[in-house]
């Protein structure tokens, strides 16, 4: 290990106990000290298993076959306790929800530090610091539980930064947070790594986020297929692709109509590579693509869920609704987006009877919901919750998928075709006779998906589809749904993936503190930057170049069909 290095990591393979192929395959990789450095792949690509290596959780705890060394800070990890490595090694995990144990926010973000012997005056600085880092200090007596996902992510973040460690290692830190607390979680962790000189290894799956890296490692089947600056790997569009990682949008737009080694990566360089590549935007073929949308939208008439002045507040006081009026008609694709905390699941709730308005009211298909209840309107409104794992119970596929049908009593014989149907628009035929949970988290979300299909609802809700999911298994995910609506089904999804808002979703809902800020076609929704903005939202780079330009593209193959013949004036 030279001077300037804090991990080195030679020749490193693991194979899991049980397994016959090994997750980590002849790693070598050097990390000097202060790199900021991203670590990229399709899913079951070895990044969390990497991650786990650095803090000696592999091969203490995890146990299986290693081989090679983990050099961190000049300590063989094959020689260091766990303990040992945890005060320089700070890690924030994928499964973030797995590390929050306490009864309160404060005593969370105070455990580390304590078990290090911390002062308690510096012990209190540290936690008014990371609690108003992640802006959570308005939670500090809040129990743990009682947070939304997004909160409960920042919640881990702000314990692991508590303790100070001279390596932090995250992996995915930010699945669960709106795009400005994201942005804004990479903007202090890049900030207190310049002012401390500490080293950061980030596992991420959203390329617009590691901008600000040093560097970015891609992964694929255990082994670095791919290592250099951020500039170059993020203009290698064909790599990106190939390896499941999704590329951005706007180098992904000029590969396509104007492809050069130095392809533009931000908004800004878009503008000005827009300009010399002489790119113009014909205004006839965008007001067709418009005109276009607006007829499909006219089509979708009939109200199958309406709220007027709907509230809801909880026993513990907190308003989480207040005055939502909105239309959902039979057959449209909508997105609800907000900042954390802001109320979507608590609205989405509402529509299928989980949760009751305190006020106001709501109807599905005319009837108000108090009046339905649960089970009924569990028949009408199939619900998909953000944790595949919080719904799926059983010990094989099929009897996930029938358990709703038969708990309606519906006859044998047709409860194996609407799991046979089921499982077909999921695309989980064969698997019938699996363990739901010896799935990958993609195939247990199809699994929930397919459970709710069963029950043949008229509206399908999704509580974040896509988190915990690479490129190819988000995008897999969504045109799943996105065939699922065309085939009639109202589909409704929450999501903090504005990629996924810009490309599926044909009307967005913006909520702010329990109010709609906005809402109209995700066209309309993307245009208004400075609103979205107050609500911790920000549409995808390659729509804000668009906007830039004049037009509100929602995707770079809508762009590419309205220039110009040839793309020049």
């Amino acid at each position: 290990m030279s001077a300037g290095e804090v991990v080195t990591i030679k020749d490193l393979q693991f194979r899991y106990r049980g397994e016959k192929e090994w997750a980590l395959d002849g790693i070598t990789l050097d990390i000097p000290k202060g790199e900021f450095l991203v670590v990229m792949g399709a899913s079951e690509a070895g990044k969390s298993t990497l991650a786990t290596c650095l803090n000696g959780l592999i091969p203490h705890y995890m146990r299986g076959r290693l081989n090679g060394d983990v050099i961190v800070l000049g300590q063989n990890t094959k020689e260091s306790t766990v303990p040992q490595l945890a005060e320089d090694v700070g890690i924030v995990f994928q499964d973030f929800e797995a590390q929050l144990f306490s009864t309160n926010v404060e005593l969370e973000v105070a455990f580390g530090p304590e078990n290090f012997g911390v002062s308690r005056e510096e012990m209190k600085r540290r936690i008014d610091e990371n609690l108003k880092y992640v802006g959570l200090e308005e939670f500090r007596n809040r129990p743990p539980f009682t947070l939304s996902g997004g909160q409960k992510q920042k919640l881990a973040i702000a314990s692991v930064l508590a303790m100070q460690p001279k390596i932090l290692v995250m992996d995915e830190p930010t699945t669960d947070l709106d795009p400005i607390s994201k942005q804004g979680i990479f903007e202090i962790i890049n900030k207190l790594r310049q002012s401390d000189d500490r080293t950061l290894i980030v596992v991420e799956h959203e390329t617009e986020e590691t901008l600000d890296a040093d560097r970015i490692v891609l992964i694929q089947d255990g082994k670095i297929v791919k290592s250099g600056p951020v500039r170059e790997i993020l203009q290698d569009v064909e790599s990106l692709e190939e390896l499941g990682v999704m590329p951005l949008g706007i180098p992904k737009f000029f590969n396509s109509v104007n492809p050069s080694s130095q392809l533009p990566l931000t908004p800004e360089e878009g503008v000005e590579a827009f300009k010399q590549a002489n790119l113009q935007i014909s205004d006839k073929k965008y007001k067709e693509l418009v005109l276009e949308e607006e007829e499909t939208a006219g089509k979708f008439s009939t109200p199958v869920i309406q709220c007027t002045d709907l509230e809801h507040t909880y026993p513990n006081g907190v308003n989480a609704l207040q005055g939502i009026d909105l239309e959902i008609n039979l057959g449209e694709m909508v997105a609800i987006i907000g900042q954390n905390g802001s109320g979507k699941t608590t609205l989405a709730k509402h529509f299928n009877g989980l949760l009751m308005p305190t006020g106001g009211d709501i109807r599905v298909n005319d009837i108000p919901t108090s009046d339905q209840g649960i089970f009924k309107l569990g028949q009408r409104v199939g619900y998909v919750f953000q944790n595949p794992d919080h719904q799926i119970f059983s010990e094989f596929v099929f009897d996930e998928v029938a358990f709703s049908p038969r708990l309606r009593n519906v006859p044998e014989d047709e409860v194996k075709e609407r799991v046979s149907e089921a499982l077909e628009a999921v695309g989980l035929v064969g698997y019938e006779q699996e363990d739901p949970f010896s799935l990958t988290k993609s195939g247990r979300q199809r699994v929930a998906v397919a459970a709710v299909l069963a029950i043949q609802p008229d509206v399908l809700i999704l509580d974040e589809p896509t988190t915990g999911l690479d490129y190819k298994e988000q995008r897999s995910m969504m045109d799943m749904v996105k065939r699922l609506n065309e085939r009639g089904s109202t589909t409704i999804f929450i999501t903090h993936h504005m990629w996924v808002v810009a490309e599926y979703a044909q009307k967005v809902f913006v909520i702010k503190d329990g109010k709609i800020l906005l809402k109209g076609s995700t066209r309309e929704v993307f245009s208004y930057e400075e609103l979205l903005e107050e609500s911790f939202l920000r549409p995808p780079h390659f729509v804000q170049l668009a906007n830039r330009l004049g037009k509100t593209f929602l995707t770079p193959s809508e762009m590419s069909a309205c220039l110009e013949t040839g793309g020049k004036a």
